[in-house]
């Protein structure tokens, strides 16, 4: 019996309002499980999560709601504002994530995208993985797009967009850039659809002898 070949591992990364969250969908769509840090994140962190109470003890109740998660608002503010405090809260965290991240992989079968915003600052994923994506777009697009959400002002889209890696160090550790800005979402779909062919073509069935 022929052995079974190991999932293709790929990273994931862009910054904040890049297009990140809609080339993972795509991946999923043709067939890739997704393992999200950002939800798995959230998941820590909400009401009875892994992370809270680590949280509680390391930043106090101004930084947990009435409900027992962690106040996001808060934490944003300080965290973009004292990068010791966003160091204070990774050092929580990330270690969660990495667990839960390889407990979702663990079912995977053909590949696995791993969608990691901190991809291009983290030393743990980079020898864990086999390809890397970097969905890439300026900072005045990122900035626009974030500041449009609910409960975001354009100088708090700044801050964090500054606060995360530059676009150059992203681009350094990618095997290919998705460039999503000024294209349609056909356009930027059929991209995603290019790179899965080339990196996970179809089997060929054997020739019938």
């Amino acid at each position: 019996m022929a052995p079974v070949a190991r999932p293709l591992r790929i990273g994931l990364t862009g910054g904040i309002g890049s297009g990140k969250t809609t080339v993972a969908r795509c991946l999923v769509e043709l067939g890739a499980m997704l393992s999200d840090a950002d939800a798995i994140a959230r998941a820590l962190t909400s009401p009875g999560g892994a992370a809270m109470p680590s949280v509680r003890e390391s930043f106090g109740d101004a930084f947990v709601s009435p409900d027992g998660a962690l106040d996001r608002d808060a934490m944003r503010s300080a965290a973009f504002g004292d990068p010791s405090v966003r160091r204070r809260l990774e050092a929580i965290l990330h270690p969660l994530i990495a667990a839960e991240a390889e407990r979702i992989a663990a079912g995977a079968r053909r590949c696995v995208v791993f969608d990691i915003p901190l991809l291009a600052e983290s030393t743990y994923w980079r020898g864990r993985l086999e390809r890397i994506v970097v969905v890439d777009c300026s900072t005045a697009t990122q900035v626009d797009r974030v500041s449009a959400r609910p409960g975001w002002t354009r100088a708090l889209a700044e801050r964090v967009v500054q606060a995360q890696a530059p676009r150059a160090m992203r681009r350094s550790i990618a095997d290919a850039v998705i460039h999503n800005e000024g294209i349609s979402l056909s356009t930027l779909e059929a991209h995603v659809h290019a790179l899965w062919g080339l990196w996970l073509p179809a089997p060929q069935r054997p020739v019938e002898q």
